[in-house]
């Protein structure tokens, strides 16, 4: 449920209407805290409209009852037609919009439901029939509320930030930016502040979309949680959000009105690509090569590496006490999932909210693992290489002390507000150039432990 304080802020930012009518969107209800606080707005004179219309969808049949008599509590005193609509918003919406392209309405509301949509599920078929590409309900509810609101109609949303980047979302950010200009990205601080009650531990983001609107500057606001105590906005150019040319489109999300890092910082501009360098993600799946995984190491066998093989970026392999396996069987079954040895550097895919950075990087230096001509990287690591080959020492120890650096921190997190760390995120960021990189890993090799405590000043200075 939307807590009554956030509910109130995202009806804030609905502007004054320049219609008389309103009919207003609300897809996944709940009880009608989200359009209450609208028509709150409407009662304090904020709104002004002539007549109101609410459909208000909702799928709990235990949450019904209250979801009428808080419209019903409006209707004796606004000119207000209210519906409450149960079933599958996803279905009727579906139909709506190709029975009659749908109705249109000029505002709609949403706090949607998170579930994964499966590919092969009847929610997928429908949403393909929609023209909506994606794997997950609140973004399915977002772009089918998109479709369903005329041109200069206002939706806005509270819905978590995963969209903002990675491979999956690309066709639904494809398909708002191409229908929508964004006009307000309010982004709470605090992962575990806005849903307290409910435990929610999404980095939660609140959007106003202008459906056909002519995109201009974007107004990003933040607060760390609900009572918006610490309420901070800042105007923001568009390509700070999304940066030209971006073949993947990820909404950058620039908390402070100071320029991007890869802007302040005039070394920070190559991407991997230019630098001859390549990011994957780790191809061992365990489950599905089970019979290949070994304990322990063997005579047929070469180092199988998960992201607890790696204590404070360094190698430590193997671990006796490790409940994973150590070792995978090279055989000619196992080739095409092993790399040559050599000096690699690798990040975690998955970050604990409670770490410091969101990259987590290590290297793997050959020396530790004498004898080894093969490598096995599992699946929840990101591996940087050139041609699927290992790379030169300096280079992958500046790469993984760059990674581990508050200025690759800052950057990430302009556009990824999850724990997950995936190789096409990797890709996005902007590096040093490679003859900087390999002066970082020399000076880190020779700092040792002290490099950590001293790589912020001498990023700024290699970089500036």
């Amino acid at each position: 449920m939307t807590p009554p304080g956030v509910a109130r802020f995202i009806a804030s930012l609905f502007p004054p209407a320049n219609t008389r009518t309103c009919r207003l969107l609300d897809a996944g209800a709940g009880v009608g805290g989200l359009s209450a606080a609208f028509l709150d707005r409407c009662m304090a004179g904020e709104l002004d409209f002539a007549s109101l219309s609410v459909d208000a969808y909702e799928f709990d049949e235990a949450l019904l009852d209250g979801l009428r008599q808080t419209l019903a509590g409006y209707a004796a005193r606004l000119p207000l037609s209210a519906r409450v609509l149960p079933g599958d918003f996803v279905e009727q919406a579906v139909s709506a919009l190709g029975l009659w392209g749908g109705p249109r309405y000029s505002h709609a509301i949403l706090n949607p439901p998170y579930k994964k949509v499966q590919s092969q599920s009847r929610h997928r078929l429908l949403l393909r029939q929609a023209g909506i590409e994606t794997s997950n309900l609140y973004s399915a509810f977002v772009a089918l509320a998109l479709a369903l609101i005329e041109d200069g109609g206002q939706l806005v949303a509270i819905i978590p930030r995963s969209f903002c980047n990675g491979p999956y979302f690309r066709p639904f950010r494809d398909f708002l930016l191409e229908r929508a200009a964004i006009r307000h990205l309010h982004l709470f601080a605090a992962r575990d502040k806005a849903f307290r009650e409910d435990g929610v531990l999404q980095e939660n983001l609140i959007l106003r979309l202008e459906r056909g609107g002519a995109q201009g500057p974007v107004t990003v606001s933040t607060s760390t949680d609900d009572s918006f105590a610490d309420y901070v906005e800042h105007l923001h150019p568009f390509e700070h959000i999304v940066l030209p040319g971006d073949p993947e489109r990820f909404i950058h999300i620039p908390t402070s009105p100071e320029a991007p890092a890869h802007e302040a910082l005039p070394g920070l501009s190559h991407t991997l690509a230019e630098l001859g360098l390549e990011v994957s993600t780790g191809p061992v799946v365990d489950f599905r090569l089970r019979d290949w995984l070994r304990d322990q190491p063997g005579a047929d066998t070469v180092p199988l590496l998960y992201p607890g093989h790696f204590r404070a970026g360094r190698l430590v392999w193997p671990l006796a006490d490790s409940r994973k396996p150590n070792a995978i069987v090279q055989h000619d079954a196992t080739a095409k999932w092993l790399y040559p040895a050599g000096c690699y550097c690798v990040t975690r895919r998955l970050s604990s909210k409670e770490e410091k950075h969101r990259i987590v990087a290590g290297v793997v230096d050959p020396a530790l693992l004498p004898g080894v001509s093969a490598l096995g990287f599992e699946n929840h690591l990101n591996v940087f290489h050139q041609g699927r080959q290992g790379l030169p020492e300096l280079l992958a120890r500046g790469l993984a002390t760059f990674l581990n650096s508050d200025i690759a921190d800052a950057q990430f997190r302009r556009f990824n507000g999850h724990t997950q760390v995936n190789a096409t995120d990797l890709r996005q960021m902007r590096y040093p150039c490679r003859a900087l990189l390999v002066e970082l890993g020399n000076w880190a090799k020779e700092r040792g432990d002290q490099a950590l405590a001293e790589v912020e000043a001498k990023l700024e200075a290699l970089l500036a």
